[in-house]
């Protein structure tokens, strides 16, 4: 059987097209992309955490600048324990979890009232940042700033404060919030 070079180049294009048709039209793949599969769910955590300061910071090094992460963060139960921490890494993910390692490691347990709010008053200072914490039943939470997270991840309630600084670093206001917060006696 003599097939001529046209009937040769017919059957090419033809074999060629069928199996371009033979493909998926849709870029999804043939096994179904795993939508069944059940998400492994990751364990609760005790505690409620919350970012109060994410930076960029840049070192320079000889052939330019290096830049990092440093987060504050503050972490609490809500119940009478909180904890301030700071992390920096190179990626915003890595510099939680280590600022969030270092809140763990500086836990506190206040000493609170029936009422949830503090004993007495309490006036602390941390490198520039002054805070005095005074207790006002029936008010709830009246702070601004890092001293709100605080006192709401600590489980304190019905407190008056006030932030005798001109800074506006909220790690430092936290850390001068913690402070205040370990002089407390108990009832």
């Amino acid at each position: 059987m003599n097939a001529t070079p046209e009937s040769v180049v017919s059957e090419t294009v033809e074999q060629e097209s069928s199996v371009r048709h033979a493909r998926p039209r849709s870029g999804r793949s043939v096994r179904g992309g795993g939508r069944d599969r059940a998400r492994a769910e990751r364990p609760r955590s005790e505690f409620d955490q919350v970012t109060i300061e994410a930076r960029r910071v840049a070192r320079v090094m000889a052939g330019g600048r290096r830049f990092s992460f440093s987060v504050a963060v503050v972490i609490g139960d809500r119940a009478g324990r909180v904890g301030v921490g700071l992390g920096k890494a190179a990626d915003t993910a890595s510099a939680i979890d280590k600022a969030t390692r270092d809140a763990k490691k500086h836990l506190i347990m206040i000493p609170r009232t029936k009422e949830s709010s503090i004993a007495h008053d309490v006036c602390a200072k941390y490198a520039s940042s002054t805070v005095e914490i005074i207790p006002s039943p029936g008010r709830g939470i009246v702070a601004g700033s890092a001293v709100r997270t605080v006192l709401d991840l600590g489980g304190v309630t019905d407190v008056v404060s006030k932030i005798h600084t001109r800074s506006k670093n909220k790690l430092t206001i936290a850390r001068a919030t913690v402070e205040a917060l370990k002089k407390l006696r108990a009832v």
